[in-house]
This record gives C-alpha cells, structure tokens and sequence, in this order.
C-alpha cells in the first residue's frame, strides 16, 4: 500500500511505542492531535489532515477514549526502518 514519507514517519513512531493525543469540540470532533513518541518528544509531522488520512484507512485506533494507537495494519504497512539509537 503507497503510503507517504510523513505518514510513514508517525506510524513508525508509533510502531515504536508512541501515541496520537487529541482534543475535542464540544461537539465530539476531534479539532486538534499531537503525536508524541515514546521519549516524550512531539512529533511535528502529525497534522489534522494526516491523522485523518490514518484514521480512514485503519491504520491507527483509539480504545476507550485512550490516545490513538498504530494498529496491526498500520504496523504492517510501515517499511521496516533502523531505529537511531
């Protein structure tokens, strides 16, 4: 599955342990996102449009009112990267 350079970089960050925190309208509808990895830094490639995009195909999923998290699909369709540690 063709994903981009942006969605591959927050899926692997999420891959990795990190998390899609959001904040709602009044209304129910997510209005803001950040992802944060899982060393507490913020990802600045995660935007509103990209999150959606993630969202609608499957790749990341939010149980119980929890930050959305990569699914097995969205661990799936993430090229395998080296981690720089």
């Amino acid at each position: 599955m063709n994903i981009s350079k942006h969605e591959q970089r927050v899926l692997h960050a999420l891959a990795q342990g990190g998390a899609i925190h959001f904040e709602r309208l009044p209304s129910g509808k997510v209005h803001e996102v950040f992802c944060v990895t899982r060393d507490g830094h913020v990802l600045a490639d995660c935007t509103l449009a990209l999150f959606d995009r993630l969202k609608k195909r499957g790749f990341v999923k939010s149980r119980h009112g929890q930050p959305y998290r990569a699914t097995r699909a969205g661990i799936t369709a993430v090229r395998a990267q080296l981690d720089n540690r």
